[in-house]
């Protein structure tokens, strides 16, 4: 039953606006080769980031015969999988934060405004795509893609906001923000 006269259309189009809200970036495509009789069949696995620059990001993983096919897969699955990280100022973290996955380890740190991104490889394709402006990051042990991806989401997704500590203590973000500042003061003092 079409709602005066949409005829089924409005669904579409409603979907393609909410897809050109995002950006993805391709991280890595891994070519496999199956031999058969006669020959070998090569087959592709895509790693895609995706993203709205607004604090939420997600990523997926497509295996087709073809390229194309394999990126739409991941492209998808990285839509169904997104996360919402919260950002100081939509621009940097709120605390410097660790994160593992298998033999990968990152960490990241909050940066001054003007910093920029300071990461390597898979972990850049996410925080653009994130739209953090200001972060400091280091990749240990594995540089498997796959691993750095899901180590940095690891990572994303121990990010607390002060909204949601103060909440959990029971407590005034103001109470917890002059904490925060009476803290980086006494370091001041003492140094």
């Amino acid at each position: 039953m079409a709602r005066d006269g949409e005829g089924g259309r409005g669904r579409d189009r409603d979907r393609e606006e909410r897809d050109s809200e995002f950006t993805d970036r391709l991280v890595h495509i891994n070519r496999v080769a199956k031999v058969v009789k006669g020959g070998r069949r090569f087959g592709f696995a895509a790693l895609v980031v995706v993203g709205d620059t607004k604090g939420r990001v997600g990523y997926g993983h497509g295996k087709a015969r073809e390229v194309p096919e394999a990126i739409r897969k991941a492209t998808e699955s990285a839509k169904r999988a997104l996360i919402r990280v919260p950002l100081r100022e939509g621009r940097t973290l709120h605390h410097d934060v660790t994160g593992r996955h298998g033999a990968g380890r990152v960490v990241l740190r909050a940066a001054p405004a003007g910093t920029g991104i300071i990461a390597g490889g898979p972990m850049r394709a996410v925080f653009e795509t994130l739209g953090m402006h200001d972060v400091v990051a280091k990749s240990q042990g594995s540089s498997n893609p796959y691993n750095m991806i899901r180590a940095t989401f690891d990572a994303l997704m121990k990010e607390d906001s002060p909204r949601s500590v103060a909440a959990r203590r029971n407590l005034k973000v103001s109470t917890l923000q002059a904490r925060r500042q009476g803290g980086e003061a006494e370091q001041a003092a003492e140094a």
